[in-house]
């Protein structure tokens, strides 16, 4: 993936303290920046000698007919720039492994941080955005610190070591040289500011494409547009998208081309300017020949530097953007985290308590209101009601996914906000309506609460889940790939590949939030099969919606508006006659 495009304009002001903090984040390598910095400088002046070297040629050993001087100069012409390019091979090997050192670390450190998150935080995203900043800006902090550094030190050394040469060889044409350089800026600067402007509406047209091609691709978007017939309007709907995509990418090399022939111009007069007054000056004997040709020679080092430094402004800004998008992710203190003085307990019964929480996902929008609840250990609570009333979010203050605004969740009556975070999680494990598999095997998926499982013991949870058969009569059996997102298999074999995984954790707390909701009348009795074994003796919080499934809960509530509006037993609740009694007879109804 190409690093991101970041407007210059829309960049943050550059600020010290995160200039010092790019800095330090160079220390780890700083040996290896040392080098760097030697070689460029090493290479710098061997690249000088053979401008030097012809005039000794042109002046000495010509004229004087020294044949044993001649054969040492011409030599040394040869040795110098092969040295100084094998310099430049090692320079390449270590700025390029110090880029891709600084990409490891820093991707690593941004996707723990991402997963570090609550789920509020990576809900807020753009769709797309952590993979722009784990992928595109890390990669653009990469080629900021694998090229744009260094070549920007390698230019400022190139252009000051070669200043001072041709001054030294003759100021009067290193004044004519230098008066040039306004010629090569200020082009640079406009037309650079020009082809970033197109590669801009090019980066947008190519993320338009790219959507374009995640739609239609993807399993939906591609049986949608079979159902639908629609496949020649997608194909000149991504026809159009690639056309402007083609219109850019030749402006952009028009302007390349255009500038190039601008430059060369520019390349061309200043090396016919030094001639025509070096050459008068030869004539008058006011300067030597070789003189003349070392200092032709060495002014085309002076052009190619001053050139890139002209856009040293913009590189910098953006390069700056990078470090400045990257910080921002890595500074956001995660609203979930351990207290300083989290506790690991010994053991869990399986306590569990809501007293009197409240909770809002947005200021003033409650979604739970003086909520209480208890969950003895071992018993099943069921909690039903209309579609937003909150049933959710129970789960979610549980597992603390989520802190409650009000009041306290307690597990075995401890504040589940003073418990270890990876602790907590590791004693529940839950079952949702959207089963999300890896695109991996079977059996790993399987694992992956729990990777040292034995074979043996994640094919005794496959029988438990109802689906072991199955899975052993796939062609690769547990080695078979899941697909993307587990489309291999159907609603219900996903659901109790969940089951089974969630049976291997062993946890002592289960969440079921909306399990079998939708599922077949087959599929929903496979699933509930799968389910009796894993609900045996753990405390479980099951959010259902058909009602079918709960009537033996030791205990259900229905919920409405983020408050409790009915609680009992299955009998209790239809003897009551309210919301329950109610819907359980419409969805018999409807089953009849």
């Amino acid at each position: 993936m190409k690093k991101s495009y970041i407007d210059p304009a829309l960049a943050p002001e550059i600020e010290r303290a995160t200039l010092r903090r790019i800095l330090g984040f160079m220390r780890p390598y700083r040996r290896q920046v040392a080098l760097v910095l030697v070689i460029i400088l090493s290479a710098a002046l061997l690249d000088l000698l053979p401008p030097l070297l012809i005039k000794r040629v042109v002046d000495e050993a010509i004229p004087e007919g020294d044949l044993r001087l001649l054969i040492w100069l011409a030599a040394a012409m040869i040795a110098a720039p092969l040295t100084a390019d094998i310099l430049g091979v090692v320079e390449k090997y270590f700025t390029t492994w110090i880029g891709e050192q600084a990409m490891m670390s820093l991707r690593t450190q941004v996707f723990d941080q991402f997963h570090r998150q609550s789920l509020g935080y990576m809900a807020a995203l753009r769709p797309g955005e952590a993979v722009s900043r784990i992928l595109s800006d890390v990669e653009g902090v990469g080629s900021v610190v694998q090229n744009t550094v260094f070549d920007l030190v390698e230019d400022v050394v190139v252009m000051t070591t070669t200043l001072i040469a041709v001054f030294v060889l003759d100021a009067r044409l290193a004044t004519v040289g230098v008066a040039l350089l306004p010629l090569f800026i200020f082009p640079t600067r406009r037309v650079g500011r020009l082809r970033k402007q197109l590669k801009r509406q090019a980066q947008a047209r190519k993320a338009e494409l790219t959507g374009i091609l995640t739609e239609t691709l993807s399993i939906s978007g591609a049986l949608l547009i079979k159902v639908f017939g629609a496949e020649a309007q997608e194909l000149e709907r991504f026809k159009a998208k690639a056309r402007q995509i083609v219109d850019l990418s030749l402006q952009q090399v028009l302007v390349s081309q255009q500038y190039q022939v601008l430059m060369g111009l520019f390349k061309n007069i200043g090396p016919a300017l030094v001639f025509g007054l070096g050459g008068y000056l030869v004539m008058r004997g006011e300067a030597q020949l070789g003189t003349l040709v070392a200092f032709v020679t060495l002014l085309k080092r002076l052009y190619a530097p001053a050139t890139s430094l002209a856009g040293l402004h913009i590189n910098v800004v953006v390069s700056y953007a990078y470090f400045d998008r990257i910080f921002a992710v890595l500074d956001h203190v995660p609203t979930i985290q351990d207290a300083p003085d989290a506790r690991r307990p010994d053991r869990v019964d399986g306590h569990v308590r809501l007293a009197d929480v409240s909770f809002a996902y947005e200021p003033g929008q409650p979604t739970l209101v003086h909520m209480d609840l208890e969950i003895a250990p071992g018993q099943m609570l069921a909690v039903v009601g209309p579609s937003g009333a909150g049933k959710s979010t129970l789960a979610m203050l549980l597992g603390r996914f989520y802190d409650v605004n009000e009041g306290a969740v307690l597990l075995d009556g401890q504040d589940v906000r003073g418990l270890q975070l990876h602790w907590l999680r590791a004693q529940m494990a839950m079952v949702t309506q959207e089963t999300f598999l890896f695109h991996t095997t079977v059996l790993e998926n399987l694992r992956y609460g729990r990777p040292d499982a034995t074979q043996d013991e994640v094919e005794a949870a496959a029988r438990a889940a109802q689906i072991h058969d199955l899975i052993a009569g796939l062609p690769e059996g547990y080695q078979t790939v899941t697909g993307d997102r587990g489309y291999r298999f159907s609603g219900g074999e996903r659901q109790r590949l969940a089951i089974a995984r969630a049976i291997l954790k062993n946890p002592r707390i289960l969440i079921l939030d909306e399990a079998t909701s939708a599922l077949d009348s087959h599929n929903e009795s496979l699933v509930k099969a799968a389910l009796e074994p894993l609900m045996r003796g753990r405390t479980s919080l099951v959010i259902a919606h058909r009602l079918s499934t709960i009537v033996q809960a030791d205990q259900i509530v229905v919920i409405d508006g983020g408050r409790i509006t009915e609680r009992g037993t299955h009998a209790e609740l239809l003897a009551l006659g309210g919301w329950y009694a109610r819907m359980f007879r419409e969805q018999m109804g409807a089953g009849a």
